[in-house]
C-alpha cells in the first residue's frame, strides 16, 4: 500500500476536503468547515514527499512527473475518489489532494495503515476501518512518523538495476560509481568522472529502492535516521567488494560506491619500494599513511598488513569503517572490527584493543585528538600501529598532529612522536602515460637526528635532513616525481598539478634538465 494512503484517510475520517503536502513543511488538512490542521508535528523534507509522490504516481505520467514536474490524476482509497496533482518548483515538491467522494463502484473496505492521532475537538465518527486510535492530541508516536521507507524485504541477490550498473562499472575498468537523485549514474575512470551510456536520470523512489536492497539493515536504519551511512557490500557476481556511502543532498538520495578487489593487493604490482615492506617486520611504534581521499592509502596499508600477516606469527587487529580488504588467516591471527557494527568509533575500538592482546593494530582514519592520543599511547606501550591521515605531504602530518593538542600539551607530544613513530609514507595517484593510474610515494624514516628535530620544533629543517638520507630510504615527493616524468611515465603538468609544494616542484625541475613551462602545460623538449 502507498505511504501516501496513510494521510489520505484522514481526509476520510476527519471529513476534510483537501490535503496539501509540500517540502519543509508539516502536512495540513482542510475541514469542510474552513479550519486547517496540521497531521504530524514535523515537516516532511523534500526527499520523503518525492516518496509519497512516486508511490502513486500513475506509470504513463511518472516520464512528466520526473522531467516536467507536474502531474495530475485520480485516485481511489477504500472506495473513495480523490484528485491528486503533483507540482515541483524549484526543486520544491508538493502534492494536493481533493476528495470527490465515493467512487462510482464503490471498492469493499479494506483496513487502512493507522497514524495514531486523537482531536479533542468533536469530528464526524469514521468507519471502522479508517477511524484513527485516540492517544492523544496530533501526536505521532515516533515510530509511526513518516520517514524514507523501512525495507519492505531483503533482497539477498541484490536489485537489478544496480546489477546493471556495478556490472558496467567493472567492465569498463571504473573506481567509483556515482548515482544522484535527478542526474545519470557516473563512474570514474583513471581519476575522471564519465557518464554511462543507455542509464537514464534516476528518480528517487528508484534509488531508494536500489538502496534499501544493498544496504545492511543496520546502515538502512542508520541512513533513515541520520541521512548518511557507510557500509561494506560484497558483490559476488563481480569478485570484489564494494565501500558504498549513502547521503541525502539538496534534490534527494545518492549513492557512491568504491570498487575493492577481494584479491589482497600485490606489493610488486604496487611498486612499493623495499624500504616500505620492511615496515611490516617492526617490533612497535607508529606508522602513518597520508594523502587525500582517493589516493590509494587503504591499498597500501592492506599490501603491508598481508606481508606481515604471511611472515609473523603474531595477532593483528584492525578497526576500519567499514571493513575494506578482507584479511583471511596466514601466519597470523587476524579480527577485523567495523565502527558502527563491532565497536561504537576509532576511540573505543582502540581502547578495547589494548585489552585484547594484539602485536599489530590497524586504525583506519585518525579522525580525532582522542583517537590520534590512544594510537599514540598505543604505540609508546609496545606495539606496532598502521594508521592513515589526510595530510598531503610528511611533515605536515607531523604538524597536524601537534596541532590537534592544547598548547599545553604539544612539547609531550613531540617527545611522544619522536620515540614512537617510524616512518611517514604520503602518496597521491597520477595519470599514468597509456592508461591506469600508479601512486607517487613520498617516504620520511625516523633517523636520531629527524626524531630530535620533531622534538625542538624544528619540522623545517626535516627536508634538508630528507635529502641527505636516502641511503635510510628518505623520499621527498618532489624528486619520486621527477623521476616518474623521466621514465616516461607521467606527463609533467599531471605530475605538477598532484605536487603539494609547486613552487618547489618546478625548481626541482630545472635542476633535473627538464624544462618546465606552465605556458604551454606540459614539458619542452
Amino acid at each position: 500500500m502507498a505511504q501516501l494512503d496513510r494521510l489520505l484517510s484522514y481526509i476520510i475520517a476527519k471529513a476534510g476536503t483537501r490535503l496539501e503536502v509540500k517540502a519543509d513543511r508539516k502536512p495540513r488538512l482542510e475541514l469542510k468547515s474552513g479550519e486547517a490542521i496540521d497531521l504530524l508535528p514535523n515537516p516532511l523534507p523534500a526527499v520523503m514527499v518525492e516518496v509519497l509522490a512516486g508511490d502513486v504516481v500513475p506509470p504513463e505520467l511518472k516520464a512528466a512527473w520526473q522531467q516536467d514536474g507536474q502531474a495530475e490524476f485520480d485516485y481511489d482509497l477504500a472506495g473513495q475518489s480523490f484528485r491528486i496533482r503533483l507540482s515541483r518548483y524549484m526543486e520544491i515538491p508538493q502534492i494536493n489532494a481533493e476528495h470527490q467522494g465515493p467512487t462510482r463502484t464503490p471498492a469493499p473496505a479494506a483496513p487502512c495503515p493507522v497514524i495514531s492521532i486523537e482531536s479533542t475537538k468533536a469530528s464526524r465518527v469514521a468507519p471502522a476501518a479508517l477511524q484513527p486510535t485516540p492517544v492523544g492530541e496530533l501526536e505521532v508516536p515516533q515510530a509511526a512518523q513518516p520517514t524514507i521507507p523501512a525495507p519492505r524485504h531483503r533482497k539477498a541477490h541484490g536489485h537489478p538495476l544496480a546489477e546493471r550498473l556495478l556490472a558496467t562499472l567493472l567492465k569498463q575498468g571504473g573506481s567509483d560509481l556515482h548515482c544522484t537523485t535527478h542526474e545519470p549514474p557516473l563512474v570514474r575512470i583513471d581519476g575522471d568522472m564519465k557518464e554511462l551510456e543507455g542509464f537514464g536520470p534516476l528518480d528517487p523512489a528508484t534509488l531508494l529502492e536500489m538502496m534499501e536492497a544493498l544496504a545492511t539493515p543496520a546502515a538502512w536504519q542508520r541512513f533513515q535516521e541520520h541521512h548518511d551511512a557507510d557500509f561494506a557490500y560484497p558483490y559476488e557476481a563481480g569478485g570484489c567488494r564494494l565501500r558504498v556511502n549513502y547521503f541525502e543532498d539538496r534534490v534527494g538520495p545518492g549513492l557512491v560506491c568504491r570498487v575493492i578487489p577481494n584479491e589482497i593487493p600485490d606489493p610488486d604490482k604496487l611498486g612499493l619500494p623495499e624500504s616500505i615492506r620492511r615496515l611490516c617486520n617492526l617490533a612497535k611504534g607508529l606508522v602513518l599513511v597520508t594523502g587525500p581521499t582517493g589516493s590509494g592509502k587503504s591499498t597500501t596499508l592492506a599490501a603491508i598488513i598481508d606481508l606481515a600477516n604471511q611472515k609473523r606469527r603474531d595477532h593483528i587487529l584492525t578497526i576500519e569503517d567499514p571493513i575494506e580488504f578482507v584479511h583471511p588467516r596466514k601466519s597470523c591471527l587476524v579480527n577485523q572490527r567495523e565502527v558502527g557494527t563491532h565497536t561504537d568509533s576509532f576511540k573505543s575500538g582502540l581502547r578495547a584493543a589494548l585489552r585484547e592482546d594484539p602485536d599489530i593494530v590497524m586504525v583506519g582514519e585518525m579522525r580525532d585528538l582522542e583517537t590520534i592520543a590512544i594510537a599514540l599511547e598505543t604505540a609508546v606501550t609496545g606495539h606496532l600501529v598502521f594508521g592513515t591521515l589526510h595530510t598531503s605531504n610528511a611533515i605536515g602530518t607531523i604538524d597536524r598532529i601537534v596541532d590537534q593538542f592544547p598548547s599545553d600539551r604539544q612539547q609531550q607530544i613531540r617527545v611522544m612522536l619522536a620515540e614512537s613513530l617510524k616512518c611517514v609514507v604520503s602518496q597521491t595517484l597520477l595519470k599514468r602515460i597509456g592508461g591506469g593510474r600508479m601512486a607517487a610515494l613520498e617516504t620520511l624514516f625516523i633517523t636520531p637526528a629527524i626524531a630530535n628535530l620533531i622534538r625542538e620544533g624544528k619540522n623545517f629543517q626535516i627536508p634538508s635532513a630528507m635529502q641527505t638520507g636516502r641511503s635510510y630510504g628518505q623520499r621527498l615527493m618532489n624528486d619520486t616525481l621527477v623521476d616518474l616524468i623521466k621514465d616516461k611515465k607521467v606527463e609533467a603538468m599531471e605530475a605538477y598539478l598532484k605536487c603539494p609544494d609547486k613552487e618547489s616542484f618546478i625548481a626541482t625541475c630545472k635542476r633535473a634538465g627538464i624544462p618546465f613551462d606552465l605556458r604551454l602545460g606540459e614539458a619542452e623538449g
